[in-house]
């Protein structure tokens, strides 16, 4: 993976943890858990990519 891409999921992964944050906040009596699962999934994904990213293993440092 590119690790070029990281900051760049961080910043999608937290935009969307924030927007879930404030949909829970909004519909707060009557919170849905498949709503929040489903909002919850795009932004675990970006946050997943971003820690792939991250550790890549790098041959040449063995050498």
């Amino acid at each position: 993976m590119n690790p070029k891409f990281r900051y760049l999921y961080i910043a999608i992964g937290g935009l969307l943890l924030i927007s879930l944050i404030v949909q829970v906040i909004i519909t707060y009596p009557e919170v849905n858990p498949k709503n929040v699962l489903l909002n919850a999934l795009p932004s675990l994904l970006f946050f997943y990519l971003a820690y792939k990213t991250y550790h890549e293993k790098k041959d040449s440092e063995l050498m």
